[in-house]
């Protein structure tokens, strides 16, 4: 199954919110989101930084990520922003592909 980094900030009502519920209400929440769009939560972390939360989860395609990303979103909350994660096998099959490409200013063959 395809894994997604999914990396969150959230708004001042998301934060007030996190305040109020703690970070084990909001942990079972997102495990929750996973598991009725077919995938699985692997890990979640809050974080210092950039971000102010982390995870990566399973879930079957796109559209699923997609979703998750867009549901979470849509509450105002927190924005997300989501990321495809690809395995040294996927990332070796890439190399293989190739494909045509000129980059910008370089001389046409």
């Amino acid at each position: 199954m395809p894994k997604y980094l999914f990396t969150a900030n959230y708004t001042t009502t998301g934060v007030k919110g996190l305040l109020a519920e703690g970070g084990s209400a909001r942990e079972k929440v997102v495990e929750r989101l996973a598991k009725s769009l077919n995938g699985k939560l692997e890990c979640q972390y809050w974080a210092f930084g950039k971000y102010d939360y982390v995870a990566i989860a399973d879930l079957p395609d796109n559209a699923a990520a997609a979703a998750l990303s867009l549901t979470v979103s849509a509450s105002g909350s927190v924005a997300v922003s989501t990321t495809a994660l690809l395995t040294a096998k996927e990332v070796d099959e890439a190399t293989k592909r190739g494909g045509e490409y000129r980059a910008p200013g370089a001389k046409a063959k």
